[in-house]
């Protein structure tokens, strides 16, 4: 288990909160103050300068009014299928 935020499934994480964030039209200064927090928490959050643990995810995904459940399952899926591309490609690499 890595707690890099430069581990690929972790940086996977954080493009989609941004995805999340910006389909849902909401900006960075928005989103702050949702979280009564400051623009730069959001704009470190985002670029893998700090971590963000569990409830903080929560907390991000409900001031965005997204269902944490349904978020997090539908990273689930993305990070299955981004392993299942890193093996694929590792396999035509040895050939």
């Amino acid at each position: 288990m890595s707690a890099s935020t430069h581990h690929n499934h972790y940086q996977l994480l954080l493009a989609m909160l941004k995805v999340t964030r910006q389909s849902k039209g909401v900006t960075q200064i928005e989103l702050a103050a949702r979280l009564g927090n400051t623009q730069t928490f959001v704009s470190k959050m985002e670029r893998g300068g700090r971590r963000l643990d569990a409830i903080e995810l929560i907390e991000v995904l409900e001031a965005l009014e997204v269902d944490p459940k349904a978020w997090l399952d539908q990273f689930i899926i993305e990070r299955k299928n981004a392993q299942k591309r890193v093996k694929s490609a590792r396999k035509i690499s040895m050939q």
